[in-house]
């Protein structure tokens, strides 16, 4: 289906360019919001599995609460398990880069520490600095079909624990009021999570790699081939070619398949405030090629 053209001929006006060949394109034209059609729902969607991340311009209209009512169009919202909402929000989160965990500067896809992470996640720009602040979304799925044969294969049997306690202090530029932030918030209920390293995507069938800074080890891999094994696949994953960049205005909106990327947001700003509100959208516990489902092992609340 060429959902370019499907969109086009549901909201008239509306344009769709791509920002990259295998990931990315900017919406252009239309007027985000909790009452917008079916119809014009159903598009956005379809442009959304198509190019796993789609962008806004010029929605400085939305508040925190129409956010919501938007991004609640395109499924049931969550809170962070541990962060919780934004007060009098469903699911609203706040990063602020002046506070402990405001920068997310390692490449990850949102709360794989859970078995049914989030499916989509609705980003606005609120505050941006005058330089730098951009975020970089990866295609999992392309990086999956880049991967030779044997190296897919090797991929498909293979699983790993994902958690919320992480190597945070190997985290380059890491400051005294993030890693406060991750000892007494971020980590206060523990979790660890299997999951397989290839997940079929739920609604286009695609193999998509589930890697990133949340995967603490392979399951029956020694901690040296692990990270060899890591390297490797994650190299893919953040291959230039399979990563789109973009460049943040105030108003901007993003929205993307959290089950079909990863993302990293560049800390190139220095002390300049930033700050991002997300809105988060449930999703489904992964399937791997056997038709095995992720499960967490753990969950502990300090």
């Amino acid at each position: 289906m060429n959902t370019t053209a499907l969109i086009g001929d549901v909201i008239s006006g509306t344009d769709v360019v791509k920002r990259a060949a295998r990931i990315g394109a900017e919406v252009k034209n239309i007027k985000l919001s909790g009452d917008l059609p079916d119809h014009t729902i159903a598009a956005i969607n379809s442009l959304l599995l198509e190019h796993k991340v789609i962008f806004f311009r010029n929605q400085g209209h939305l508040d925190d609460a129409e956010q919501e009512r938007f991004a609640a169009r395109l499924g049931k919202l969550v809170p962070h398990p541990m962060l919780g909402p934004t007060k009098g929000m469903a699911s609203l989160l706040e990063l602020d880069s002046s506070r402990g965990g405001g920068r997310a500067d390692v490449w990850h896809a949102d709360g794989t520490f859970a078995d049914a992470y989030p499916k989509t996640l609705v980003l606005r720009a609120v505050v941006m600095p005058t330089f730098g602040g951009d975020t970089v979304w990866s295609n999992t799925a392309a990086a999956y079909v880049d991967l030779p044969a044997p190296l897919q294969r090797l991929a498909e049997e293979l699983w790993a624990v994902h958690s919320n306690v992480f190597d945070y202090a190997g985290i380059a530029r890491v400051r005294e009021v993030d890693k406060r932030h991750f000892d007494e918030v971020f980590t206060r209920t523990v979790f660890e999570t299997e999951h397989p390293v290839v997940r079929v995507h739920p609604e286009t069938g695609e193999r998509a790699l589930v890697l990133g800074a949340l995967v603490k080890h392979f399951i029956g891999v020694s901690k040296y081939d692990g990270q060899k094994l890591f390297d490797l696949f994650q190299s893919h994953v953040t291959a230039p070619e399979n990563t789109v960049r973009w460049n943040w205005l105030e108003g901007d909106i993003a929205i993307w398949d959290n089950r079909a990327t990863q993302h990293y947001a560049v800390n190139d700003y220095g002390d300049q405030h930033r700050v991002v509100r997300r809105a988060t959208i449930d999703g489904d516990v992964p399937i791997s090629v056997d038709g095995r489902s992720s499960v967490t092992r753990l969950k502990v609340t300090e």
